[in-house]
């Protein structure tokens, strides 16, 4: 136990040292920063700097493999900017340096310079640049490696070559990865974009024409009618659409806040809403009757909302574009993999301006959704048909 506690202890002052020779979290950070606002350039530079510098005390008196390191790491300053050229550069003065019979430590400039290679330029420039420094490899060792270490020298330097290969070929990949999922990012939100574009425009598509028309018939109904006991009860009811029709379109456009008391007065409208559409479409002169089997309580709010805008743009339609006497029969049939809805009516065989807008393309997209296929068409013995089945196994969990 005494050991334990000992060894605990000297754990404990350990890195209590540590703690106190390390730099301050600011101080990195800001040294972190301050590195980040350099360009390239200044940091080959200084890498160029230390490996002339470190060794220069052991070259002291000695102009010449002085100025045969600096030939051979000045051109590290643009390894970058021109990493083939660079390449070459270093290269002509290692053949000088094996010319004069020169051994310096600059020589570290070779893999340093194939590293860049590798990182920045093309595989042809690689490959090329591999067999110059194996040629230079098997000439430096014909001439330094000491008797019998011929072999092991030629397989050391090439592993060092082989390194320094490697890494750049996987910090360009690394590179051309961190590219591509840039690419990859951008396109991802032009997208979300986009499908949230055509959200809001199929959701004010529906909410405006169907509240305007609705509004239309009731104000048309309010003006035809004989007393003015029917007269002024139609109006509450379109001052109540127009008030549903601005809820609603704030709540399309992101603007209603869960807090606001329209949000707890006019909920995102789903299944049991359909009774309410379907006393709305018969104030205003469509007569519809609403039949829902199956419990609709554990389909998703998303596919609720599908249902409400299918049937609500279907009667919307029927509204608009067929004679007065009409009638509308709406049928949803809630099972637990899936929603049919069916919306007919009893007018002509083909209506007159069948609807060529967004009505029925906006409707085959909310049902592409989830999986369905909406038809929509004429009856043969009369009458127009809105049908589709809403998959909910494989829906998408989002506002439609």
């Amino acid at each position: 136990m005494i050991t334990v506690r000992a060894c605990t202890k000297r754990r404990a002052m350990r890195r209590a040292r540590f703690a106190a020779a390390v730099p301050s979290e600011r101080l990195v950070n800001a040294v972190l920063r301050a590195g980040s606002r350099l360009p390239p350039w200044a940091w080959d530079s200084l890498l160029a700097s230390l490996l002339f510098i470190a060794p220069l005390s052991a070259l002291a008196g000695k102009p010449g493999p002085v100025a045969v390191s600096g030939m051979l790491l000045l051109p590290l300053v643009w390894r970058r900017r021109a990493p083939w050229a660079v390449f070459c550069a270093v290269a002509a003065a290692a053949w000088g340096q094996w010319l004069l019979g020169l051994q310096l430590p600059a020589d570290i400039a070779l893999p340093v310079a194939l590293y860049t290679v590798a990182a920045h330029s093309t595989r042809r420039h690689l490959l090329s640049a591999c067999a110059v420094l194996e040629c230079g490899i098997v000439l430096a060792c014909l001439r330094w490696a000491a008797d019998g270490r011929f072999a092991i020298t030629v397989l050391t330097l090439n592993a060092l070559a082989a390194a320094a290969a490697a890494l750049g070929a996987n910090m360009r990949a690394l590179r051309e990865r961190a590219a591509h999922l840039e690419v990859e990012q951008d396109q991802r939100a032009r997208l979300a974009v986009a499908e949230e574009r055509a959200r809001i425009t199929r959701e004010m598509h529906d909410i405006v024409t169907h509240n305007l028309s609705v509004m239309v018939a009731l104000a048309d109904s309010a003006a035809y009618a004989r007393s003015a006991d029917k007269s002024s009860a139609v109006l509450p009811q379109i001052s109540e659409t127009g008030r549903q029709a601005l809820t609603d379109m704030r709540r399309a456009l992101g603007i209603l806040r869960a807090g606001e008391p329209d949000a707890e007065r006019h909920p995102p409208p789903g299944i049991a809403q359909l009774e309410s559409l379907a006393v709305q479409m018969r104030a205003a002169g469509l007569p519809t009757r609403l039949e829902v089997e199956g419990d609709h309580t554990p389909v998703p709010s998303t596919a609720q909302l599908t249902v409400y805008r299918l049937v609500q743009e279907a009667l919307t339609n029927t509204l608009k574009h067929t004679p007065s006497g009409t009638r509308a029969e709406v049928r949803i049939r809630c099972l637990a993999a899936s929603v049919t809805v069916d919306v007919t009516d009893d007018g002509p065989a083909q209506p007159a301006g069948v609807p060529s807008g967004h009505g029925i393309a906006g409707m085959r997209e909310r049902a592409v959704t989830y999986g369905g296929t909406l038809h929509a068409g004429a009856l043969p013995g009369g009458g127009w048909r809105v049908r589709t089945r809403l998959e909910l196994g494989g829906g998408a969990d989002v506002a439609v």
